[in-house]
């Protein structure tokens, strides 16, 4: 369903400068609220007053009404400023995925993120699209925590089926579980050159050779870098309290 529009303009966070109170947007056919919206966005491009409502009414179509055709359109629409934030996002570059690969899970995590019942604690524009960047930050994010899971743990002690989540609620629970692991590894970590190592390795994606350089205050050489990352690895994969943890 969801293809990349090349040529599609990204739409910037807009906020409110003449709502078409006039029109009752909800009658509007498809097509033509399209087309306003690709104007309005130019109109916001070129530094000229703008209307949001109808991109507003076209992410009501698609997430209160789930119209197809409406997500259609605001992930083509929308695809290029996704991308934009996917690619600012530190971890990105130590993710090991494309940015396609997340410009999508961020739009999936976002449509299930807001029901139609949900939809009314957004009411701008500018409040979904903040929402949307914050989806495309957290999904980046989320792949490097899993891969710093992955490396601190052995495999089988996560079962990463039950892991993927489907609501906000359970996104909330994952996310605490998350911090309880990382302040069980900080409670493990005997000096401020592991935690450095830690931080850097596992979030920030960093290898030895650029946190030795970075921190040279802290390490003798890279030798020791990479020592330590072996002791500390050894260390927290034997504790049965990060095992406990799942």
């Amino acid at each position: 369903m969801m293809q990349t529009m090349s040529s599609a303009q990204p739409a910037a966070p807009l906020s409110g400068a003449h709502p078409s109170s006039a029109i009752d947007l909800s009658r509007m056919e498809l097509g033509t609220l399209m087309r306003h919206c690709a104007t309005e966005s130019r109109l916001f491009y070129t530094h000229q007053d703008y209307d949001p409502s109808f991109a507003y009414e076209l992410f009501r179509r698609a997430l209160v009404e789930r119209s197809e055709d409406a997500w259609e359109h605001i992930y083509q629409h929308y695809f290029q400023l996704v991308e934009h934030w996917v690619r600012r996002t530190g971890a990105f570059t130590v993710s090991g995925e494309t940015s396609d690969f997340f410009v999508s899970a961020a739009f999936t995590r976002f449509w299930k993120a807001i029901p139609a019942d949900r939809f009314g604690s957004f009411p701008s524009l500018a409040a979904l699209l903040n929402y949307l960047r914050r989806c495309a930050s957290c999904v980046v994010i989320d792949s490097a925590r899993a891969h710093s899971y992955a490396d601190l743990l052995p495999e089988e002690c996560i079962n990463w089926n039950t892991q993927k989540l489907s609501h906000a609620d359970e996104e909330a629970t994952e996310r605490v579980s998350r911090a309880e692991f990382w302040q069980l590894v900080d409670g493990m970590l005997q000096s401020e050159a592991e935690r450095v190592l830690v931080r850097s390795s596992f979030l920030l994606g960093m290898k030895p050779g650029d946190i030795f350089a970075a921190r040279g205050d802290l390490f003798g050489d890279v030798a020791e870098v990479y020592a330590l990352k072996r002791n500390i690895l050894v260390r927290l994969r034997r504790s049965p309290e990060l095992k406990g943890l799942y």
